[in-house]
């Protein structure tokens, strides 16, 4: 033999001992894709499989998708499905056709849209595997095109069909069997068969014969390889539910993990890698008067995004994996623990909004918002005037304090204001507006918290000086600057923010701290810190101010009581104390209320300190109540000359 051709003949045989040991690895299951050239009419799917394992035919025509054949060990199939979502205008649609044995799961997907024709199920020992292309079909103008088998392109042509023939084989022992796997007693039922630290999926069912107890059944599902034994979710089977079934008491529960049919069916929201099924065979278990719970444990999940129990009813809608809500109740145990509560058996997950939670009534609320910023906007700017004038003929020093929030509360407003014309008109600057939104935020409550110190020290402190006013501006404008700044350093903190909404299905635009993890920490530990200290100190200065003034004579004037509590409550900034009650039953009412009041807080300064004023000018020039912190010195003075 000539060298050349015996090189080449070696090449040749090793290519083929390469290619066909590694495709008896990969052929376990089928991935089989193809181009459907049809015509501009009506399509339809056409399904009819049975149980065996003999062949399964894929053809195409004018008008129809078709998949028939006999692969299965629990499904029986059979239905006609309009197709109205996958029309192209160049009458080619991209399909795959995908078979898993090890869990019984036939799926199609055909444009953006995923139709099981067969549920995942739990494993048997026979299963239709290592499927091998069969007789070529005729050529034809409307047909399957660019037929491919994993990477591996078939044909070029367009045929009718293609033809996959299967071989039987023990699923269980050639895959699955390790020495891990037992037969042993369950605690309240007898395990009929599970496995240990097999690999995914083949260590995922696990079935208990129930029996006459009045206990429940706690059931632990064996974990996959590589899956920590903590992160399985855990299941709870009610005594109700040997009631509810007729005469097969075996309840089989599987584990599917990182399955592509759940992940692939959701687009707003994600469920969670973990899916639980719980079946009982040939029976239809629903309405149980105890709930079945299932423990899904998880990564961290933030409270931005909201958690839903759902199920996946396949006899509802067996064609379309659709989470439906109805009849699970969701209790959340904590960022990695979410339990559900079922009162029926099918497959379950949680379902995390990938959005966060859509705020209801936004138009309503956003209308109130920018009404009360606008109006507290020229209420702040009237008390900066009024109080410039008052500084001419009073040395008190609280106005100095009284005009740093009037500035700091202007500029909040304003910036609020435009918040929401910027995002949608120049994205570019949205990072420096929300930089500044966010500083005159600091400086409000940096300002309403200099109002808390410096009553407490009126107050408490009779007889020593004051801090100087340029202390003050320090600390309410300068000091607020340097988070900020650093923040600003920081990439993605500030730019452009979406609001989703429930009832519109464009988000509402801003410029804030962007949605992600790390401008989250940032708003704890800034805005919310701040907040709490603030309203926290704001109502022990209510109780402290109440206990020192509640004996004064003017105090039994119910006008100057309420006045003098109301108005000190918005000074001190109390009212941001809502934003900690927004949660429940609660939460519409408090948004409005918090909006409303949050809002108008400017113009709601502006008329205490009017108000006061005039009725000061009403008594003749004495100080009623508290009218301002500056007067509250000299009522302290006078009750220690008093004593």
């Amino acid at each position: 033999m000539e060298p050349r051709l015996e090189q080449a003949v070696w090449a040749v045989f090793l290519v083929v001992i390469v290619t066909s040991s590694a495709s008896g690895e990969d052929d376990r299951d089928l991935k089989f894709c193809g181009m459907w050239r049809h015509g501009k009419g009506p399509l339809s799917l056409n399904v009819n499989l049975t149980t065996g394992c003999e062949r399964i035919v894929i053809s195409a025509d004018q008008s129809s998708l078709t998949v028939t054949g006999q692969i299965t060990v629990h499904c029986s199939s059979m239905f006609a499905l309009p197709l109205t979502r996958v029309v192209s205008a160049d009458q080619t649609t991209a399909f795959c056709v995908f078979w898993e044995p090890l869990q019984d799961q036939l799926k199609l997907k055909i444009g953006s849209e995923v139709i099981p024709l067969c549920s995942p199920a739990r494993l048997e020992d026979q299963c239709c595997t290592y499927l091998s292309h069969g007789a070529n079909s005729v050529e034809t103008d409307f047909g399957i095109a660019e037929g491919r088998v994993r990477n591996d392109v078939v044909s070029h042509k367009t045929w009718a069909s293609y033809e996959f023939n299967g071989s039987v084989i023990n699923c269980r022992k050639q895959f699955c069997d390790k020495p891990g796997h037992r037969n042993v007693p369950g605690k309240m039922g007898t395990e009929l068969y599970a496995g240990e630290n097999a690999p995914n999926p083949c260590a995922q069912s696990t079935a208990l014969q129930l029996e006459d107890d009045d206990a429940g059944y706690n059931v632990t599902i064996p974990p996959p390889e590589g899956v920590e034994p903590e992160l399985i979710p855990s299941v709870y089977l009610p005594p109700a539910l040997k009631k509810a079934t007729k005469s097969n008491h075996e309840v089989v529960l599987t584990y599917f993990r990182n399955n592509s049919l759940f992940q692939e069916a959701q687009s707003s929201a994600k469920p969670l890698d973990d899916v639980v099924s719980i079946t009982i065979d040939n029976e239809i278990i629903k309405d149980l008067s105890e709930p079945v719970k299932i423990a899904f444990h998880h990564d961290v999940i933030s409270k931005m995004h909201s958690r839903t129990c759902v199920s996946w009813d396949t006899r509802k809608d067996p064609l379309k994996v659709t989470w439906l809500v109805q009849g699970c109740e969701t209790h959340v145990k904590g960022d990695k623990r979410t339990e559900c509560h079922c009162n029926h058996l099918t497959y379950f997950t949680v379902l995390v909004q990938l959005q966060p939670k859509p705020v209801r009534h936004l138009l309503a609320l956003t209308a109130i918002t920018s009404l009360g910023c606008a109006v507290s906007l020229i209420s702040c700017i009237a008390l900066i005037v009024f109080l410039c004038r008052k500084s001419r003929r009073s040395k008190e020093l609280s106005i100095p304090i009284h005009m740093g929030l009037a500035v700091s509360l202007a500029l909040l407003n304003l910036l609020f204001f435009l918040t929401g014309v910027l995002a949608n008109v120049c994205e570019s600057v949205c990072g420096w507006m929300a930089a500044a939104l966010h500083y005159a935020l600091l400086s409000s409550l940096m300002w309403m918290g200099i109002e808390v110190f410096h009553t407490f020290w009126l107050v408490h402190m009779v007889f020593s000086p004051a801090p100087k006013p340029w202390i003050w501006n320090v600390v309410g404008f300068a000091a607020p600057a340097v988070p900020v700044i650093i923040l600003a350093i920081i990439p993605d903190i500030y730019g452009l923010r979406e609001i989703h909404q429930t009832d519109d299905p464009n988000p509402y635009k801003m410029c804030w701290m962007k949605d992600n993890d790390r401008a989250l920490l940032a708003h704890y530990v800034t805005n919310m810190a701040l907040l709490v200290v603030l309203v926290c100190s704001g109502l022990v200065m209510l109780c402290l101010v109440y206990r020192e003034i509640r004996n004064r004579d003017e105090w039994r004037q119910n006008r100057v009581a309420f006045l003098s509590i109301w108005g000190l409550s918005c000074l001190f900034g109390t009212t941001w104390a809502l934003t900690f009650l927004d949660f429940g039953p609660l939460t519409d009412a408090v948004l409005f209320v918090s909006s409303a009041l949050n809002s108008f807080q400017g113009f709601l300064l502006m008329l205490r300190f009017f108000l006061l004023d005039w009725m000061r000018k009403q008594a003749g020039g004495s100080a009623l109540g508290i009218s301002s912190t500056g007067s509250t010195r000299q009522h302290m003075l006078q009750a220690q000359e008093k004593s």
